[in-house]
C-alpha cells in the first residue's frame, strides 16, 4: 500500500477552552486566525488562561493529518524540527506510539507550541510560537528523506522558509510522489499569494483549502476560486464548514455533505478531513467517496476537545470507513 510522508511545523498543541471570546481582543488575536507570537507572548497567554480547561497533544497541521492516516493503517513518516527539551521528547514519543516514523531535526530553540483558544461556539484561534520548528532548513532536506514514500503532504504554514519549502516539494516531485498541499490559515495565504500560486502551478496535485483560504488565494468565491485553481492542479478540495465540502477536477464539481455531529471544538477538522480524503485516494476510490471519508473523520473530531482520538473511537471509525470501501 502507498506510504505518506508529511512535513510541517512540529508543535505541541496546548488547547484551552475560553469562556468569553472577548479575551481574544485582549490578546490581540483575530478570531479564527493563526497568529505568530514570540515566546514571551505565548507564556503570557498561557499564564492568563490559567484555571481554564486545558489539554496537551502533539500537533501542527500536517502532523495531525499524518496521525489520522496512521490510525487508518497507512504507513507514514513525519519531517520536522524540535528543541532538545521535554516538549520535543513528548512530540517524538507521541509519533512513535502512533506508529509514525519521526524524522526530526533538533535545534537550540525551545520546541514550538500552539496555544489553541477554543471559543464557546467551538471556533479555534491559534497563538503560535514556532520556536525550533522554523529552524528546519533547506540544508536539512535531502533526497534520501523522500525515498520509499508515494505521497507527500505539506502544510502551508511552512511558507516562512520559502527556500526550504520549495526544495522539499521539488525533491518529493523528483522522487515521483503525489504532492498534497494544505494552504493553512487565510492570513498566511494573504501574505504569500504570489509564492503559493507559483508552487501550486509547478508542483501540486491535490490542493486543500477552506473557503477563506481559497478567497485569499484567488480573491473569488469558493466555487469561482476552485475553478480557477482547477486549471493548475489535479484536484482542488474546498472545505466550507457546516455546508460540507466540494471537489473540483476534470470530472466536474462534486459536493459532499457533512457527517451529523454535535460540535464542541473545530480544532483539527480540516486536518482529519485531509487524512480521510487521502486515504480514499490511496485506495483508488472516486472523489465523492474520498470526500465522504474526510467528512466522517472531520465530523467525529469536532465532537471532541482537541485534534486526537483514542483507539476505541478509531476502531469505530475504521469500520465506518471500511463500509464505504465495500
Amino acid at each position: 500500500m502507498a506510504k505518506v510522508l508529511g512535513m510541517g511545523n512540529a508543535l505541541v498543541d496546548i488547547l484551552t477552552r475560553i469562556k468569553k471570546e472577548e479575551i481574544l481582543n485582549d490578546f490581540g488575536l483575530p478570531k479564527g486566525s493563526m497568529t505568530l507570537v514570540d515566546l514571551d507572548t505565548s507564556n503570557y497567554i498561557h499564564a492568563e488562561t490559567t484555571g481554564m480547561p486545558k489539554t496537551k497533544a502533539s500537533g501542527g497541521s500536517a502532523a495531525n493529518t499524518i496521525h489520522g492516516l496512521a490510525h487508518l493503517g497507512i504507513e507514514t513518516g513525519f519531517v520536522g524540527n524540535v528543541g532538545d527539551d521535554d516538549l520535543g521528547k513528548f512530540f517524538k514519543k507521541d509519533m512513535q506510539v502512533n506508529k509514525i516514523t519521526p524524522i526530526l531535526f533538533k535545534s537550540m530553540h525551545e520546541t514550538g507550541r500552539a496555544m489553541a483558544l477554543i471559543s464557546p461556539d467551538s471556533e479555534r484561534t491559534f497563538a503560535t510560537y514556532l520556536g525550533a520548528a522554523v529552524d528546519l532548513s533547506a540544508d536539512d532536506i535531502s533526497h534520501d528523506i523522500f525515498e520509499g514514500y508515494d505521497y507527500f503532504y505539506i502544510e502551508g504554514y511552512l511558507v516562512q522558509n520559502k527556500e526550504m519549502f520549495e526544495k522539499a516539494i521539488r525533491l518529493a516531485r523528483n522522487a515521483g510522489q503525489k504532492i498534497c498541499l494544505d494552504l493553512a490559515s487565510y492570513n498566511i495565504v494573504e501574505e504569500n499569494v504570489s509564492f503559493f500560486k507559483t508552487i501550486i502551478s509547478k508542483y501540486v496535485d491535490i490542493l486543500f483549502a477552506n473557503e477563506e483560504e481559497i478567497k485569499a488565494l484567488t480573491g473569488k468565491t469558493p466555487e469561482a476560486g476552485a475553478n480557477e485553481v482547477k486549471e493548475l492542479v489535479e484536484i482542488a478540495v474546498i472545505k466550507i464548514g457546516a455546508e460540507g465540502s466540494f471537489c473540483v477536477s476534470d470530472q466536474g464539481t462534486i459536493r459532499i455533505g457533512v457527517r451529523p455531529s454535535n460540535p464542541i471544538d473545530t480544532t483539527g477538522a480540516g486536518d482529519l478531513y485531509a487524512a480521510g480524503f487521502i486515504y480514499g485516494h490511496i485506495k483508488g476510490l472516486d472523489l465523492e467517496t474520498c470526500g465522504k471519508m474526510g467528512a466522517i473523520l472531520a465530523g467525529k473530531i469536532i465532537e471532541l476537545f482537541g485534534a486526537k482520538m483514542d483507539e476505541s473511537l478509531w476502531e469505530n471509525l475504521r469500520r465506518e470507513i471500511q463500509s464505504l470501501e465495500d
